[in-house]
């Protein structure tokens, strides 16, 4: 991984020989014995790329049979601007971007020489986790707005982490919400990200580097929601929030890999977006009849 995530593993791979004084087996074993434990094997590229294909998918797909209908723009923000980009330097085709991405992850995997190695428990236990942070997303936003009613005007509801796009429906609402879990962080936390990071670095130690990277890449996250004519007006709240988010994607990009930050952010959007009432912490913590 681009940050050096794996040292932990090594550290325990050290931890263990230690106990284990020289046996050879235990050192001979080690691949197997610890490279394709489940916290490994899911931040690695091609766990990513299986993980997130069927998503990208479905996006796709969908954004393609409902594009016939102009009145439902589908696509989301930061699909749009890549797409845009794309094209003016002569990328027209659709394709080319989802293809893009998953070249990107399979050179990740062979540049990383990562075990082509991933189970469907893996799959599994990433798409559980990816809720479990969406709904840590939830309550933590709820919690902001909680504390912020007790000294500003109120909200109705916390806003989606996604740059937003006009939607009618709910079909077309959900699946712009997997583009955003896809694009916003393939361009925010896979491309924005380490690049100020390794610009960063120059300058900086690694740790201070890391922090500075995730935070300013966060606040340009949070900032792009309110560009372009489809941008929400502009609260404190909102900011404050959405900045909040990603660095809380942004985490989860260095220690948990692409895949996991890229469900938990649609997980978190189409909770709040199609799923949950607004205020939910207030409506369960208010006292019975």
């Amino acid at each position: 991984m681009w940050f050096g995530s794996d040292e932990r593993v090594d550290d325990r791979y050290e931890r263990d020989r230690r106990h284990q004084g020289d046996d050879r087996d235990y050192e001979r074993n080690f691949e197997d014995r610890y490279r394709d434990e489940y916290w490994y094997v899911s931040r690695q590229p091609l766990a990513s790329l299986l993980f997130v294909l069927p998503l990208l998918a479905a996006y796709e797909l969908g954004a393609h049979y409902i594009r016939s209908a102009p009145e439902e723009p589908v696509r989301n923000g930061a699909d749009y601007w890549i797409r845009s980009t794309l094209q003016q330097v002569g990328f027209e085709q659709p394709w080319f971007l989802p293809v893009v991405l998953l070249v990107g992850l399979l050179f990740w995997q062979l540049a990383g020489g990562y075990r082509w190695r991933a189970s469907l428990g893996t799959l599994f236990g990433m798409l559980s986790e990816s809720v479990v942070y969406g709904m840590c997303l939830v309550f933590l936003g709820e919690a902001q707005s909680i504390l912020v009613d007790q000294y500003h005007a109120s909200y109705e509801t916390i806003p989606t982490a996604a740059i937003p796009v006009p939607t009618t429906t709910e079909m077309t609402r959900a699946i712009s919400f997997l583009g955003a879990g896809i694009y916003e962080e393939l361009l925010f936390r896979a491309a924005l990200l380490p690049a100020m990071f390794g610009f960063l670095r120059l300058f900086f130690d690694r740790g201070p580097a890391i922090f500075l990277a995730v935070v300013g890449s966060s606040l340009l996250f949070s900032a792009a929601h309110y560009v372009g004519p489809a941008g929400d007006t502009y609260d404190t709240f909102g900011f404050a929030f959405r900045a909040m988010a990603g660095i809380f994607f942004a985490t989860l990009m260095v220690n948990r890999g692409l895949g996991i930050t890229v469900g938990a952010h649609a997980a978190y959007d189409i909770l709040v977006g199609l799923m949950l009432p607004a205020n939910l912490m207030q409506t369960w913590l208010a006292p019975g009849p």
